[in-house]
């Protein structure tokens, strides 16, 4: 009689010492609604927890949004539902918000989320597509009175190593927010000209070192080396910038790093272009004396967004507009480092 051979219990990971680094070891982090106590030490240390993302700059999105029950509006960009669940909350079971998002791993577990907070298919219409296609939904929806894009890449996308978008853990350099459709990161750099990296460079996120950068990242790949981990580009920004004197190198690398990811992320999820699509669509989308706010979070995303609005202003689309941004207050960059670069941009429509 033949012996059954048995699987042996393979054990969940656990923690390494008190506070895990490895994104799959945190797995109390990665199950909020069971471990609450782990997940408020983490929020008070000011950190976000693996797997969530907190909202940025809420109560003056709300203050300036006025939300009111019955209204039909519009979040550009889902991702972990926090300002969703807010705006859904002033509807007080009344009225409808659509969302995109176009991440279909994230979006169908803060669907769920949402789902499970008692926020159903009633109340909220999510859509796996690209917000520039507001013109597309507001045309069945017969416009928004209230407009949220928060231009942020989420926390759980830049933690999880799998993504590739932290220079902080080694992953594949994919950059891609969803990861079925266009060419990674990694392929973009396959076959790119040094002259097209320094313009990305420079365009995408003001890089000074970008000459020097895109001089190394092509010899690189032409020696035959492929740049397909987020190691492999940290290490190749590193031994570029290795000439710098000592007391200054770590801090610029970090920064160095932070930009070029970031350079990387816009181009092979065309988000210049996306936005630009959104910001003429706008308009169209509000319903009259409908109000937008736009979270935006490094330069080129918001001088093109303070252009439009002031445009949109100056030829009478829109009756007032944000002359200046509103900053998250003190207390909550101390609390959460994330929301530090971040503007807000308004408008009103005419």
């Amino acid at each position: 009689m033949e012996q059954e051979t048995q699987t042996p219990h393979k054990r969940r990971v656990r923690y390494k010492g008190k506070y895990p680094k490895k994104f799959e070891e945190k797995y109390k982090e990665l199950q909020p609604e069971k471990y609450q106590d782990t997940i408020e030490h983490v929020i008070r240390k000011g950190n976000t927890p693996a797997g969530m993302h907190i909202s940025i700059m809420v109560k003056e999105i709300l203050d300036f949004l006025q939300i009111e029950p019955g209204e039909q509006g519009f979040d550009a960009t889902l991702g972990y539902g926090g300002h969703t669940r807010a705006m859904l909350e002033c509807l007080k079971g009344q009225g409808h918000i659509w969302a995109t998002d176009v991440d279909p791993e994230e979006s169908a577990k803060t669907k769920k989320r949402l789902e499970d907070l008692g926020f159903g298919e009633d109340l909220l219409t999510v859509r796996l597509q690209n917000f520039c296609t507001i013109d597309e939904i507001a045309k069945e929806v017969g416009g928004f009175d209230f407009i949220l894009a928060d231009l942020g890449v989420s926390s759980m996308q830049i933690d999880n190593p799998k993504r590739g978008f932290s220079f902080k853990v080694d992953g594949p350099l994919d950059l891609r927010l969803n990861q079925e459709t266009g060419i990674s990161a990694a392929e973009r750099l396959d076959t790119i000209t040094r002259e097209e990296l320094a313009g990305m460079l420079y365009e995408n996120s003001d890089e000074p070192y970008c000459e020097e950068l895109a001089k190394a990242i092509t010899d690189e790949i032409r020696r035959g080396s492929r740049i397909d981990t987020t190691t492999k580009l940290r290490r190749v920004i590193e031994d570029t910038l290795d000439f710098l004197p000592e007391k200054e190198k770590k801090d610029t690398i970090k920064k160095t790093c932070q930009r070029t990811f970031q350079a990387l992320r816009i181009d092979v999820n065309q988000e210049f272009e996306v936005l630009y699509e959104f910001m003429e669509k706008l308009p169209g989308a509000l319903r009259p004396g409908g109000r937008v706010a736009i979270l935006t979070f490094h330069s080129g995303e918001d001088k093109l967004v303070k252009q439009a609005l002031k445009e949109g202003y100056k030829s009478g689309i829109y009756s007032d507009y944000a002359k200046d941004v509103i900053r998250p207050s003190a207390q909550e960059c101390a609390a959460n480092g994330r929301a530090r670069s971040t503007k807000m941009r308004w408008a009103v429509k005419a």
